[in-house]
């Protein structure tokens, strides 16, 4: 696995909470080291070790975990640019939604040995969708509800999102549009310097 994911677990857990309660997880998943290198490539198996570390040290079980961890990397000041990296992918809310097919391909364009979970959405109306996440990053799909709630905030829109279970390598998160409109969205301009 990309040493990016593993260092977004890492980064979320020293910006929120400290680096001693993430040198006190990468001892318990017994690393060998402290800080991953982001342009690694690290064993998969070290994964459901670290995510389990974590969980223990925060006391958090693994969904609500991985799901903090979807929510920091579009909200927290040091990842600004992922956040505006997703507000690329449309003008809406529906239209980022649409944009999530194609997530794979610019993660690739911007670090070429960065290879994300399968992702496919489903419209089953104009207010519900599902959102098919592959799961070669544990819990991937609880990630992904914790980034698109707080996207949605960006956006202004109040959805409501259900994990619905997973098997055989995949997760679903039912996505229900409630008000597109429902507060205003956060000010968004292409040039960094607009904001």
């Amino acid at each position: 696995m990309h040493g990016l994911i593993y260092r977004a677990i890492e980064c979320f857990v020293t910006d929120s909470y400290g680096p001693e309660k993430w040198a006190e997880a990468a001892a318990l998943a017994d690393l060998g080291f402290v800080e991953f290198e982001p342009m690694l490539i690290y064993d998969d198996v070290l994964a459901p070790r670290v995510i389990a570390a974590v969980g223990t040290v925060l006391n958090r079980c693994e969904a609500d975990l991985m799901e903090d961890v979807g929510t920091y990397l579009v909200s927290h000041p040091n990842t600004e640019g992922l956040r505006r990296l997703m507000r690329f992918g449309g003008v809406s809310f529906v239209e980022l939604l649409h944009s999530l097919d194609d997530l794979q391909d610019r993660a690739r364009l911007a670090v070429s040995d960065l290879i994300l979970p399968y992702i496919e959405l489903h419209e089953y109306s104009a207010t519900h969708f599902g959102l098919i996440c592959g799961t070669s990053i544990p819990s991937f799909g609880h990630v992904m509800m914790g980034l698109l709630r707080t996207m949605a905030d960006d956006y202004g829109v109040l959805a409501l999102l259900e994990f619905e279970g997973g098997a055989q390598g995949m997760e679903t998160v039912s996505i229900r549009l409630v008000e597109t409109e429902f507060a205003e969205g956060r000010r968004f301009a292409l040039g960094a310097g607009a904001l």
